[in-house]
């Protein structure tokens, strides 16, 4: 029992420094339209964590959201295994991912993983890739007759 509830201190460690690497990120945003800064953390399963911010152009259709920044990051340096995202933005309340994040995370993440949304308040919601994208496309569907 003792084992189970050290190994659950040190996820919520782990999730406090991710939530805290998602808002040094947020500062790292190229914001000059929206002003809305977005930070993310990817945590892999060897304990690097890849960060990533948003990143606007002024041909909207062409920017980048935090979460997908942190994620291709990673991926584009052979790291395929995740265990937590955090995401952090200057909000009323914890702000989800969209569309297009949701769809990359469904694609590339464990359905298992957490994802951790949080504002700068400290209000914090946890779910997992399954129930931030329930019922996802994938490339199964691809297949399918």
């Amino acid at each position: 029992m003792s084992h189970s509830l050290r190994e659950r201190k040190k996820d919520l460690v782990n999730i406090e420094q991710l939530i805290e690497e998602a808002k040094a990120a947020r500062e790292m945003a190229y914001t000059p339209y929206s002003k809305f800064k977005v930070g993310a953390a990817l945590l892999t399963k060897d304990g690097k964590v890849y960060k990533g911010c948003n990143i606007e152009n002024a041909a909207y259709s062409m920017c980048n959201c935090a979460e997908r920044t942190a994620i291709f990051k990673a991926y584009s340096e052979g790291d395929k295994e995740y265990t937590a995202i955090a995401v952090a933005a200057d909000t009323v309340r914890p702000v989800p991912p969209c569309g297009a994040c949701r769809q990359v995370i469904a694609e590339l993440c464990p359905k298992d993983m957490k994802v951790v949304l949080t504002n700068l308040q400290g209000d914090v919601s946890e779910l997992t890739v399954s129930e931030l994208l329930p019922g996802a496309f994938s490339a199964e569907d691809l297949h399918e007759s």
